[in-house]
């Protein structure tokens, strides 16, 4: 046996007794499909929120923040049944076109625009892993890492 006969059996062994999650799977592939190569990653800097007891409608909120070098996006998530509602601001403030990634969505299937002042809502999102993009109307876009809701 040589070694890439090896690594077969091990890479066979592994998808058996402990496959990659069909979840994880279909939110990397619809990373890459969705990647905007020109944005600015705003990489999760503090999550912290309470999760609701299970079968309870609404329930306590959800605080993310997320940072890059010139922009933080916070938005806070509340439960309604399988869906979330995600509201937030852009920091500094500015008017962008929002858009929700998620694996059951098409591209540009759940977008909200963020005013001036930066605020934004997005009503039923799904849960399940989320990022969001924001294209600013100067042009510059910034992207959220993937984050289970």
């Amino acid at each position: 046996m040589n070694d890439d006969e090896l690594m077969a059996q091990v890479r066979d062994a592994f998808e058996i007794l402990d496959p990659v999650p069909a979840d994880v799977l279909a939110a990397a592939r619809a990373s890459i499909a969705w990647r905007t190569p020109s944005a600015a990653l705003a990489e999760l800097a503090l999550d912290r929120g309470g999760r609701a007891a299970a079968g309870v409608r609404g329930g306590a909120g959800r605080t993310l923040t997320f940072a890059c070098p010139d922009r933080t996006v916070e938005i806070e998530v509340t439960r309604d049944g399988r869906h979330r509602e995600i509201t937030g601001r852009l920091v500094p403030p500015a008017a962008a076109l929002v858009q929700v990634r998620h694996r059951d969505l098409t591209a540009g299937a759940l977008t909200a625009r963020a005013e001036p002042g930066g605020l934004f809502c997005l009503p039923r999102v799904p849960s399940g892993l989320v990022s969001l993009v924001f294209r600013l109307d100067g042009g510059a876009s910034v992207v959220t890492s993937w984050v289970r809701l």
